[in-house]
């Protein structure tokens, strides 16, 4: 029987543009934060690298609070989309912050300033914003067919907004002045755009009614939803193997972005053209872009995600390690080549991640009848923060181990020979460990076993 269908093609696009918003923070960020502070603050990118890895100490617990909240929360809007609201304007005002370190503070002060804000975004702002934009995937569609939809949509967004900022902020920092002033206005015009998309995304949506939502679970012969504590939902997301997977995935993948983002020094002081950061965020993000079109269609043909993500990281990984050989080559056109058959390869995952969590959520409540579908996207958010943040301090150990110095015109040839590791070694290995876990996440199958046994797992 056709499941019913919950969501107009307006709802799905407004849903995703959500991701916009999301990336005009996340891709500034992760793609030039380093090379703000290093180039033109003139900090140190070991101690950077040490703040961000500091910084993950406050975040530790946010994720699943958070994530209890928003399954804890009852308003007129819902139990999502306050928080994705009312969290987005932390988000703005902490990303101008960080890229407006003031020029008159010493450096102390200045690393301090850096770390309060890098932190307070991180660990709040941006934990509440992303984990309620997530969750609303599980709370406004019970169909599982939306549910990739709505995935591919959102991540057609991100990936196009990543592919803007990276293609132009260069040039929009030089236009609106360069330097220190360069990078706040640039920030500021970024923090209003995200704000306005935010808004109109939050708007675009309504989520289904407790009743609705519960519908399903009574259906499956469960009571109806039980309270819960923090201790209790971190507990339940331990017990769910699926959830420590997507984590898994989801934390190596904002490694590998991290790595890839260091592109702007391997481009700069290896291919000796920092322009071509540009040309490789259009070999990335198109291929991106185009599996993300299609991942629905392909979902449907093969009968669900399992296969397409895992033969699809099989492509990836036989890309990226075809890029690396092309680095030692020195051919720039090969790179290109081989940089869009591994993105082109990861993109499925990218489309249909969102409802695959949703069915690891559908895990827990078929093994432990309690539903935690707002603290499960807490993986998203632990991801992000935890992968990225980990992802941007280790390039910032490993460019300080080498002996970088952002104020020098020419790097020493043992940075030049970090730069290697760091964009092509460490990414094409990322990739492998992340296509052998993904052999192991059948939770669709898991689950269907489940449903027809009418079992419990533990």
């Amino acid at each position: 029987m056709e499941e019913k269908r919950y969501l107009k093609w307006y709802n799905k696009v407004g849903y995703g543009s959500g991701d916009i918003a999301g990336n005009v923070v996340y891709a500034f960020l992760s793609s030039f934060v380093m090379i703000y502070l290093t180039n033109t603050v003139g900090m140190n990118p070991g101690v950077v690298g040490s703040l961000i890895a500091a910084s993950k100490f406050f975040d530790g617990v946010t994720d699943v609070f958070f994530g209890a909240m928003i399954d804890k929360t009852k308003s007129r809007m819902g139990k999502a989309r306050p928080w994705m609201l009312y969290g987005y304007i932390g988000c703005a005002v902490t990303l101008v912050a960080i890229f407006a370190v003031p020029a008159s503070f010493g450096k102390t002060a200045q690393y301090a300033w850096f770390f309060i804000a890098y932190t307070l975004l991180n660990a709040v702002f941006y934990t509440a914003n992303n984990i309620a934009y997530s969750a609303l995937t599980a709370l406004v569609t019970k169909n599982s067919r939306e549910r990739v939809q709505m995935g591919s949509f959102r991540f057609i967004f991100a990936f196009s907004t990543s592919l803007l900022i990276q293609s132009v902020t260069i040039g929009a920092v030089a236009a609106a002045g360069g330097g220190a002033s360069g990078w706040r206005t640039v920030a500021v015009i970024y923090a209003v755009i995200g704000l306005i998309v935010n808004t109109l995304s939050v708007c675009s949506v309504k989520e289904l009614s407790e009743e609705e939502l519960s519908e399903a679970s009574t259906a499956d012969g469960g009571a109806p939803d039980e309270k819960y504590g923090l201790v209790t939902a971190a507990k339940l997301l331990i017990s769910n193997r699926f959830y420590l997977m997507i984590c898994g995935v989801y934390i190596l993948q904002q490694i590998y972005t991290a790595m890839i983002n260091m592109g702007i020094y391997y481009m700069t002081y290896v291919l000796k053209n920092e322009n071509l950061f540009g040309v490789f965020s259009w070999a990335i993000n198109i291929p991106l872009i185009a599996a993300l079109i299609f991942t629905p269609s392909l979902v449907a043909r093969w009968k669900g995600m399992y296969k397409l993500n895992l033969r699809g990281y099989m492509l990836g990984t036989l890309g990226r390690a075809l890029v690396v050989a092309a680095g030692y080559l020195g051919s720039v056109p090969l790179m290109l080549l081989f940089t869009g058959v591994a993105a082109l390869g990861q993109g499925p995952w990218q489309g249909d991640m969102n409802a695959v969590i949703a069915s690891c959520s559908e895990y827990t409540w078929l093994t432990k009848r309690k539903r935690v579908d707002g603290t499960m996207y807490s993986c998203t958010s632990l991801g992000v923060k935890l992968g990225g943040g980990l992802g941007t301090a280790i390039a910032g150990w490993l460019l300080a181990a080498s002996g970088f110095d952002g104020t020098a015109a020419a790097q020493p040839e043992s940075c030049i020979r970090m730069l290697y590791v760091m964009y092509l070694w460490i990414p094409m290995a990322i990739s492998l460990v992340i296509t052998l876990i993904l052999s192991k996440m059948n939770v669709e199958e898991t689950n269907e076993k489940l449903k027809a046994n009418g079992q419990r797992a533990g």
